[in-house]
């Protein structure tokens, strides 16, 4: 016999919750890359698109068009099984220069607005209103809201379209932002909080994926308004069982607890190499591509590495005592590094021990923190010298372009392009 969940107190409709008036809007542009695609080549208009890494069939898609996703093309689905429900499916190959200037347009929108913006993706920005000048505080946000949304149209192209979401955090603000896709625009507050959730999944909800729905069902929650109804020792003691609980206890409520940042620790890039049995000396030209592109992340956000980490994913081998999943290896320098040689020569020596042939190779340096100054008094020359060099370097890149300068060795490599990261506007 199926036993029944514990009992979960409940609370009296809107107790605790946030009264304010609304001052946090998220803007979520629709289907980012492939309607800045329809917006650059018009004859893809109304068409279903999909945008991906790399040109072959067996690539996943990253983003599909409102066409095509009508069609049932999803996010992370194989090109070649898109094409089964959906034949005139458009693919394109990302072009992340034209997805950096719609971002740079938007985060420009946005900051005439307050001086408290933040990008929480390439195609996702919050903006702050609690704080604002007086001309921007004395006006209705939700017309702010659909005049951020016409400049879009004014200022990058009549194709762009995006969703607005308002409330009074950023979890209910982007909640909002996702109630009517595509360029819709809606407010939730307290008056209303409970008619939306009552309209909602638990999944539907940011956050709650398969693990925590579960762990919410295990206690008889089984949807978003017995979630907001629960008690905040039980999503904390039983639910959760950490803070947590009392987070989204808070977060569901209205009230902020998502405001903060994080320090960068690690930074990495990876690749899936293009053949079967590739050369260990092709491998490492590879390699060295994607420790340059390491090190200026690393530089461009004013640290230094003090570690790096290779790692590999192998086709099977049977009878060598590796199961051919996942294998990596990982060193610590006497000194920190910032450097594309020294990063390279770390992961060099690393990838010796790698069983090929591979599959998948990647490096990532950690240990992240800023420069000490007094390591040049230590080691001197040598790491001026190599600031001074890596500086020039980057100084005509950021001029000129990605890999205006860069080693021979990796001469040949421009397949090994960089991905458009969706979780992190740091280094746009």
């Amino acid at each position: 016999m199926r036993s029944e969940p514990p009992r979960v107190a409940r609370l009296e409709p809107e107790v605790g919750i946030n009264r304010a008036i609304p001052t946090v809007m998220h803007i979520d542009l629709n289907s980012c890359f492939a309607t800045v695609e329809q917006q650059a080549r018009p004859r893809l208009r109304g068409r279903p698109v999909a945008v991906i890494n790399r040109r072959t069939e067996h690539t996943m898609i990253i983003t599909a068009s409102y066409e095509a996703k009508a069609m049932g093309v999803k996010l992370g689905m194989r090109v070649r099984d898109a094409k089964k429900l959906c034949p005139d499916l458009v693919w394109l190959e990302s072009d992340p220069p034209k997805y950096r200037y719609v971002y740079h347009k938007l985060l420009g929108i946005m900051n005439d607005y307050s001086a408290h913006v933040r990008m929480r993706s390439i195609d996702e920005g919050v903006i702050d209103f609690g704080d604002t000048t007086g001309a921007i505080a004395g006006r209705d946000i939700v017309d702010i809201g659909h005049e951020i949304k016409q400049r879009l149209r004014d200022e990058v192209g009549s194709a762009m379209r995006c969703n607005v979401g308002i409330s009074t955090n950023r979890f209910l603000a982007k909640t909002a932002a996702g109630l009517h896709k595509p360029d819709g625009l809606d407010v939730i507050t307290h008056e209303n909080l409970r008619d939306v959730f009552a309209g909602m999944q638990l999944e539907d909800l940011t956050g709650i994926a398969h693990r925590n729905r579960q762990r919410l069902e295990q206690v008889g929650i089984y949807t978003p308004l017995e979630f907001l109804d629960a008690d905040e020792e039980t999503l904390r003691r039983v639910v959760f069982k950490s803070v947590d609980g009392t987070a989204w206890y808070s977060r569901l409520r209205g009230w902020e607890v998502d405001k903060r940042d994080f320090p960068l620790r690690t930074a990495g890039r990876q690749y899936v190499l293009e053949s079967y049995a590739m050369k260990p000396e092709d491998v490492l030209k590879r390699l060295h591509h994607l420790a340059e592109a390491v090190g200026r992340k690393v530089r461009s956000q004013g640290l230094v590495a003090r570690g790096v980490q290779v790692h590999a994913r192998s086709y099977e081998h049977a009878g060598r005592g590796w199961n051919g999943a996942y294998w990596h290896a990982r060193q610590m320098a006497s000194v920190p590094f910032s450097s594309d040689q020294a990063i390279y020569e770390i992961a060099k020596q690393l990838m010796e021990r790698a069983p090929y042939p591979l599959k998948e190779i990647g490096v990532t340096c950690y240990e992240l923190t800023p420069p000490d100054d007094t390591q040049l008094h230590l080691f001197g020359d040598q790491l001026a010298h190599e600031r001074a060099v890596v500086s020039a370097m980057d100084a005509i890149n950021d001029t000129w372009g990605e890999r205006t300068i860069h080693s021979a060795d990796t001469l040949g490599t421009d397949m090994v392009k960089a991905k458009i990261p969706f979780g992190s506007t740091r280094y746009l």
